[in-house]
């Protein structure tokens, strides 16, 4: 057999890359993408990854030959001959041995060779592969240097050292698989690759500050927003790790963040900016606000599951196609995704997963909505940031209206000596966004929930489950009035067309109000909904009526009371639905109940006191602390040797798990979905995201006993009966009675 080791052959020119060419190139990217202390292990990783294309039967196979083989264990057993019994070939065995099906779990000594474990997958036998030998020099490592700085900040603390080890091991398995990619990519192009996006963070902060500069300021409220911001603004001079910027909603949060972003990315000299949002609701405004502003100086990489670049009518071929690439490592200036997307990048296993997350050093990083993060992930949340800021060279902004107290938590649950800013720190202005009065009004009856909200010309119902939204929807549309219903028992397609005809009713109500004019029943509006309208839906209603909840979703929800500040008498009232009524439907939380014994104690509930407070009391509850800690990698193991990246990934879902998604026909191009899915047995879930609406599995079985649903292509649900489907209300589980006159 022809002894040239081949790794690759580019099937339209039939060239060949040898392994040594691929390994070599793959190796020097390793290095380049790595951090200081990893770059020698990054190279050595890149360097041996494919080492089992030196057996005899992987060359047979890229000859032709029909055959399977398994080639990326060979590299990893290969290190034991040249880097001995130590953490940093443990470490470089996981991302070698994972570099295409994913970082394994670690598995104990004993394991079944036939397990898919790392401890499994090295007492493999394979065929001879010591040809590499002769290609290759192989380069020492300095284990003391590396021991050093991997026990640095651990404080002679086992848990820490493992969950340090953890998130280097996915970092470097990151810079090895996206080398690997683009050498591959490169060597077996057609034509020439997709172009990097573009962005100008000179030109994009002149921009800003202009239109930052256009505001004027007049009012109480215009003058204190542009004091808060000139406060950030400069303490954001000062170097930090973490920068926290706690501002009412209103003060211009999101354009002050990006100004502080674009300043700190250039005195820096950092890559990239990352927007990190907690819902996909939020980020089309966000970005068509980022869009108007920058121009075409800044091309924004979207990262979200219900966004097709495919879809991006407004946008260019060449934009599309330079996106599509950039997603796949964020290797883009400025980038918008959500919470999901970046901390299961961070806490992933898969290589698609992983591929990313090198990139999300030199970077800054701007957590929107920050309170948001859900309380069982809140310290591998704060400890991953508090690994890439202080690790990969970034920094990051946290923003929000309701700030926890993230410096004690970063000390409790990461590192204790991150260094912190906070950006607002003189909070006298904050009462000049005070919209609205809260009120208690204690139980309340669904029917004289409904006659209260009546006596206003636009109201905002929040309840806390669907099941109550819903039910409370049905009664209030036998009133004389115009009532609207937002859940996720609709798709996303239906709740945007609903809240364009809800903002168009408010808009032309505002008119008529302005004008002196009396609005009968008729045409008062009524919204009733479940918390998702609560974050970045712009909605100014004349009332607010908020189910008892935690006290950042409460204060949330007066946000879209008296929005622009034009009523001086605005009221959020905070209600709780009679026990028989609520029976069965819902426990009430622990949140709840702290939230009500600090509401009785403030006057203004807005007041950042009550806000500490509640937080205080909340993040201290040994409920909440144990739930803090459910999903800290060392709890799951015993040391870096077992850690079990793969299972760990699998239960790391920030969205509730519990819950399916079900495809429902639309309009045309939905239906047309749904038909080339049954036909082909798979479609682009990325386009059918804005058809699908969320059930819990139990309600899914309840539909699936009634023949209502069935299971297509990869796990995916349809609606096969209409019936089960209204346009206001979303899912119905049980199909409608149609009555034929005869």
């Amino acid at each position: 057999m022809d002894k040239t080791y081949i790794a690759h052959i580019n099937e339209k020119t039939k060239e060949i890359q040898t392994v040594k060419e691929h390994s070599e190139n793959t190796a020097e990217l390793c290095r380049k993408f790595a951090i200081p202390p990893l770059k020698d292990l990054s190279y050595v990783s890149g360097l041996f990854h494919d080492m089992g294309k030196f057996s005899k039967s992987f060359q047979e196979r890229i000859r032709g030959k029909p055959i399977r083989v398994e080639h990326s264990t060979c590299g990893a057993q290969a290190l034991k001959e040249h880097y001995g019994d130590s953490a940093m070939r443990w470490m470089m065995e996981y991302v070698i041995v994972g570099h295409h099906t994913g970082l394994p779990d670690g598995g104990n000594k004993g394991d079944d060779p036939g397990d898919p474990t790392l401890h499994a997958r090295l007492e493999r036998k394979f065929e001879d592969i010591s040809a590499y030998k002769e290609a290759f020099a192989f380069p020492e490592l300095d284990e003391s240097a590396l021991g050093h700085f991997l026990v640095a900040d651990c404080q002679n603390d086992m848990g820490r050292l493992v969950d340090k080890v953890a998130f280097l091991i996915r970092y470097l398995f990151s810079c090895l698989v996206d080398a690997d990619s683009m050498d591959t990519a490169n060597f077996c192009k057609e034509g020439e690759l997709p172009r990097d996006l573009h962005g100008d963070f000179h030109r994009c902060l002149e921009k800003i500050n202009h239109k930052l500069n256009s505001f004027v300021c007049k009012t109480a409220l215009q003058k204190s927003r542009a004091l808060l911001q000139e406060q950030a603004f400069e303490r954001a001079k000062e170097d930090a790790e973490i920068y926290l910027m706690n501002m009412p909603t209103g003060s211009g949060k999101t354009l002050a963040s990006a100004k502080i972003a674009l300043e700190r990315a250039l005195k820096g000299k950092k890559k990239r900016i990352i927007y990190v949002i907690p819902y996909n609701s939020i980020i089309d405004q966000t970005v068509e606000e980022f869009e108007k502003i920058f121009g075409k100086d800044m091309e924004i990489l979207r990262h979200q599951s219900s966004f097709s670049f495919e879809e991006a009518e407004d946008k260019s071929e060449d934009y599309r196609e330079a996106a599509k690439s950039a997603v796949e490592n964020w290797d883009a200036p400025f980038i918008v995704t959500t919470a999901v997307q970046f901390f299961e990048t961070v806490h992933g296993s898969k290589r698609g997963k992983l591929r990313k997350m090198h990139n999300i050093g030199d970077s800054i990083l701007i957590f929107d909505e920050a309170h948001l993060m859900p309380e069982a992930y809140l310290q591998p949340c704060l400890q991953s940031v508090s690994y890439i800021t202080r690790y990969l060279n970034s920094e990051a902004i946290f923003l929000t209206a309701t700030m926890p107290d993230f410096s004690q938590l970063f000390r409790k649950y990461a590192l204790p000596d991150m260094t912190m800013q906070e950006l607002i720190q003189d909070k006298s202005a904050f009462v000049n966004f005070d919209k609205c009065k809260y009120r208690c009004i204690g139980e309340t009856g669904a029917d004289a929930l409904l006659a209260k909200s009546a006596a206003y010309p636009s109201s905002l119902i929040i309840v806390n489950t669907k099941k109550k939204a819903k039910q409370l929807f049905k009664t209030c549309k036998l009133q004389e009035r115009k009532v609207y219903h937002l859940s996720t028992y609709m798709t996303p397609f239906d709740r945007q067309r609903v809240l364009a005809e809800i903002k168009e009713q408010l808009q032309q109500l505002e008119n008529d109000i302005s004008k002196g004019e009396e609005i009968p029943d008729n045409r008062k509006v009524t919204i009733i909904s479940t918390s998702l309208i609560e974050a970045g839906v712009d909605l100014d209603v004349f009332t607010v009526f908020r189910e008892l909840s935690g006290l950042d979703s409460i204060l949330q929800a007066g946000g879209r009371c008296n929005r622009e500040g034009k009523r001086a008498d605005a009221e959020t009232f905070i209600f709780e639905l009679r026990e028989e009524e609520d029976k069965g439907i819902r426990a009430k939380s622990f949140k709840e109940a702290i939230a009500k014994n600090v509401i009785k104690s403030y006057e203004n509930i807005s007041d950042p006191a009550c806000i500490e407070e509640y937080y205080s009391r909340l993040l201290s509850n040994p409920l909440m602390e144990e739930e803090a800690q459910k999903y800290v990698m060392h709890r799951q193991c015993t040391s870096f040797v077992d850690i079990p990246f793969r299972t760990y990934a699998e239960n790391f879902r920030l969205i509730d798990g519990n819950t399916e998604s079900v495809l429902v026909g639309r309009d045309e191009k939905s239906k047309a979905l749904i038909q080339k899915l049954k036909t082909e047995g798979a479609v682009d879930v990325r386009k059918i995201q804005k058809y699908v609406c969320q059930l819990k599995q139990y309600e899914l079985e309840d539909l699936y006993k009634q023949n209502a649903v069935k299971e297509y292509g990869n796990g995916i649900w349809c609606l096969e009966n209409e019936d089960y489907y209204d346009k206001e209300e979303g899912m119905l589980f049980e199909g409608r009675t149609i009555i034929v006159d005869k």
